[in-house]
């Protein structure tokens, strides 16, 4: 077998085997003993791969958050009018919000992680800053920040209410915010097709 081929892909192996037992039982019931069975891995190759837990939960959250990125980027990519980057960003609220609670135990774990431990919050910073990034491909940067935030409270919202609002009350709760901000997401804001 060749090294070079089958490392990757263990390795990859045991980011998702990773952020799989971190979905189910928490970072806190996360161990590299846990992670290489889950994997099926000896454990050994978890300290070849990752020096210690805390490469490892980088690793895997970095995974985690770059995916959420990717989300962003491709419904605000596809967006050309202000209209369309209002409702690509109800989309993808109501997409984050819409029962994945894989993705949901995932994002708590890692704020708890970083609310614990600062030196996470340099992932946080950077997921925070790539969906501004995607954001302010049609919003001033003032408005990305608050859509961001926005983003992140309306789709915590609908995934634990048992009672989620409806998409007409994000919309709205969008038009508000992008209608007092500056820039091109800014124009014609009253009317969502605008």
């Amino acid at each position: 077998m060749a090294t070079g081929r089958t490392d990757p892909e263990r390795r990859e192996n045991i980011i998702t085997s990773a952020l799989d037992l971190i979905a189910e039982e928490g970072v806190a019931g996360t161990s590299h003993r846990k992670v290489a069975a889950r994997a099926g891995v000896p454990l050994g190759s978890m300290t070849y791969h990752f020096a210690d837990m805390d490469e490892l939960l980088r690793e895997a959250f970095t995974r985690f958050t770059s995916s959420i990125v990717a989300v962003f980027e491709e419904r605000l990519g596809a967006a050309t009018t202000p209209g369309q980057a209002r409702e690509a960003v109800a989309d993808l609220i109501h997409h984050l919000s819409s029962g994945n609670q894989r993705e949901l135990v995932l994002t708590h774990e890692l704020y708890t992680l970083a609310a614990r431990k600062p030196t996470y919050r340099e992932l946080t910073r950077e997921w925070m800053r790539r969906s501004r990034r995607a954001l302010e491909r049609h919003f001033d940067p003032a408005t990305a920040r608050q859509l961001d935030a926005l983003i992140e409270g309306l789709s915590i919202h609908r995934a634990l209410d048992t009672e989620p609002h409806e998409r007409a009350l994000t919309l709205e709760a969008i038009i508000r915010i992008t209608s007092t901000g500056s820039g091109p997401g800014a124009q014609t804001a009253a009317l969502p097709d605008a």
